[in-house]
């Protein structure tokens, strides 16, 4: 790479050593030196969590665990703020330059914390070895519309489309979006214990498996400036870990792993405060329409007819997540409550009617499939809900079928049971993350839905770049799968931490995708 691109060695180096000494703390004036004031205590938050993380480099594995330390490790060009659910500039300033051309300019003066210049070189080098490396279980196919990022100069970034895709935006803002600095990174392999962004923190130790420990990187410029000094995170074993962990005060803030018994414990007592905020979190139940008997619509539109998802809710998870009446939660653009427009409420006669109009007299008999461990503990009862409530009817016989997880996912795709239940979190902040894996022919959930309508209006609100008329779109294509019954949506989750009462901003820190910032945070 260019060497005259980077620096001002002298001045580097002072800056680096500046930021290594904050992160170790604050030391007071001794006895008759300077003022007499002590220094200020630094502000360190403690953080206990059930994840697992297995790669702090976004280019590796993308679960949530490894998603919550890089998200705070490292700057994206654009971010979602709790205020705006739509992007919004982090280390660039981005915009359509023409359908297929999408042009950042990034700020000046931004560094990585060695020191080093964060140019539009690094922005280039972070994707290509993104799409380069193709990690399984990594982010490289969110980007498949990118045919390749050029750089004009220094503080320019284009990246140049195959087709217009209004999602792009979106995907600037996840963690597969972050910058990295071109000359920590090797280009050919994972760095999954080390860490170099230009995030609200630095990473200052890490042992995996246990522990990470974050101080706040002074020469952070974005939307996202940390208002604590630092973060200490523990990885911890289950529920009750996380429980004592925030009881006793060894964390002031805990999450990802709790169970609604724990979580109604820490909501009856006086010691913490429980705040929850709608995840992006959804299950929903999956027709499969190479089944002779879930392929005809009646039969899929009689069980959408019938289904009542707060009983539902409450009697699988007593009410620790929300009734979802669209394949699109509530949060994401475009959202519309379309089953609840289509059906109405639960209804027997609708449904009789919707069986006999579609040629179908007698019991209808439906295999449910479902898994015991890989959705959780509510997938049993969930499962037995739904059955119990078709059964109630008199309309459908429904036999379940419980396979765990690596002998379900081969059924599923041999076409084994007529429903079966299903989940999804999305990988970027959009309503068409939602869609695709239902729609598009060889997608997440295999259930051989085809469709030239959906399929019509989802190449339109990929293309389309006016906000309003893309949403209208969305709504449009919500309405179609309410009608078609591809999936049954039942509901949506909620993500939930506890936290110690002295500690302030806990909402503001929780992202739709379930990971927190931790920069909002203080005490």
């Amino acid at each position: 790479m260019n060497a005259v691109k980077r620096r001002a060695v002298a001045g580097v180096l002072v800056g680096s050593l500046a930021v290594v000494l904050t992160g170790c703390g604050k030391t007071d004036h001794p006895a008759g030196q300077g003022s007499s004031t002590p220094a200020p205590k630094d502000m360190i938050l403690k953080v206990a969590t059930a994840d697992t993380v297995t790669s702090l480099d976004p280019a590796g594995p993308y679960e949530i665990g490894s998603r919550t330390l890089q998200a705070n490790l490292y700057q994206t060009l654009l971010t979602i703020t709790p205020d705006k659910p739509t992007p919004v500039p982090d280390a660039a300033d981005c915009q359509y330059d023409a359908p297929t051309i999408y042009t950042c300019s990034l700020k000046k003066g931004l560094t990585f914390p060695n020191g080093h210049e964060l140019t539009s070189s690094d922005v280039k080098f972070s994707f290509d070895r993104m799409v380069r490396l193709k990690t399984p279980g990594g982010p490289a196919a969110l980007f498949g519309s990118v045919a390749s990022v050029t750089t004009p100069d220094e503080l320019t970034a284009v990246f140049n489309l195959k087709k217009p895709d209004a999602r792009l935006p979106y995907l600037l803002t996840t963690t597969a979006a972050s910058i990295v600095d071109e000359e920590y990174y090797p280009p050919s392999k994972l760095l999954n214990d080390r860490a170099m962004g230009s995030g609200p923190y630095q990473l200052t130790s890490y042992k995996a498996g246990r522990q990470a420990v974050l101080a706040k990187f002074t020469g952070y410029r974005g939307a996202r400036g940390a208002l604590n000094d630092g973060v200490e995170v523990s990885l911890v074993p289950d529920s009750a870990a996380l429980t004592q962990a925030v009881t006793t005060g060894k964390a002031d803030l805990a999450l990802h792993g709790f169970g609604p018994t724990d979580l109604d414990k820490l909501r009856s007592g006086d010691k913490v405060q429980v705040v929850e905020a709608e995840s992006a979190e959804t299950r929903f139940f999956s027709f499969n329409f190479k089944s002779p008997v879930a392929r005809r619509p009646a039969v899929r539109r009689a069980v959408a007819q019938l289904v009542d998802r707060p009983a539902l809710v409450k009697k699988a998870y007593a009410d620790h997540v929300t009734p979802l009446y669209s394949v699109v939660p509530p949060g994401f653009g475009g959202h519309v409550d379309a089953f609840k427009a289509e059906y109405k409420e639960p209804n027997k006669a609708a449904a009789t009617s919707i069986l006999r109009e579609g040629g179908l007299a007698g019991v209808v008999t439906l295999t449910l499939g479902w898994t015991p461990s890989h959705y959780g503990p509510g997938a049993r009862a969930e499962a037995l809900e739904l059955k119990r409530q078709l059964e109630a009817s008199g309309l459908f016989k429904v036999n379940l079928r419980g396979v765990e997880w690596p002998q379900y996912q081969q059924l599923v795709k041999a076409g084994a049971f007529d429903l079966y239940h299903a989940g999804w979190t999305p990988e970027y902040p959009d309503s068409d993350d939602y869609l695709v894996p239902i729609v598009r022919e060889g997608a997440v959930f295999q259930n051989a839905y085809r469709s030239q309508n959906a399929n019509k209006l989802m190449d339109q609100e990929i293309a389309e770049q006016n906000n309003l008329d893309r949403e209208e779109l969305l709504q449009n294509l919500q309405r179609v799968l309410a009608h078609d019954v591809p999936a049954l949506p039942t509901w949506q989750g909620r993500l939930t931490v506890a936290a110690g009462k002295d500690v302030e901003n806990v909402g503001a820190s929780l992202n739709p995708l379930s990971f927190v910032y931790f920069s909002p945070l203080r005490k």
